[in-house]
C-alpha cells in the first residue's frame, strides 16, 4: 500500500475552511483514480508538547507509488492538487510513501 499524508494548518477562518473541504474539497479528492480509502483527522490534532498548529489531518491510501503517480498526473489528480489554493489559507504539507506492515 501507498498513503498521502496531508496536512493542513490552522486556517484563517476555520468556519470557512471546513464548509468548502467538507462541500467542495472531499468529492474532488474522493474521484482520484484508485483510491483505496480516505481519512480525514476529528477534532484537535495534538502533539506530546499539546496543541501542534495542526488543524486537520488527511490520510489517502492507494495499492503502490505507482497508482499515486497516476491519481496526481490525471485530470482529477491536477483539479484535486490544483484546488488546494482555494481554501488551505494557513497552508499545507503533502508527503507520499509505501507502506508494510512492521
Amino acid at each position: 500500500m501507498a498513503q498521502i499524508v496531508v496536512t493542513y494548518k490552522t486556517p484563517t477562518d476555520p468556519k470557512a475552511f471546513d464548509k468548502y473541504y467538507a462541500e467542495t474539497h472531499i468529492p474532488l479528492a474522493k474521484k482520484l483514480p484508485g483510491l483505496r480509502k480516505y481519512e480525514v483527522s476529528q477534532g484537535p490534532v495534538a502533539s506530546p508538547a499539546g496543541a501542534s498548529g495542526i488543524y486537520l489531518v488527511a490520510i489517502l491510501t492507494f495499492d503502490n507509488m505507482a497508482a499515486v503517480q497516476a491519481a496526481f498526473g490525471s485530470e482529477e489528480g491536477k483539479a484535486t492538487a490544483g484546488d488546494l489554493k482555494n481554501f488551505a489559507s494557513g497552508g499545507v504539507d503533502l508527503v507520499f510513501f509505501d507502506t508494510k506492515d512492521a
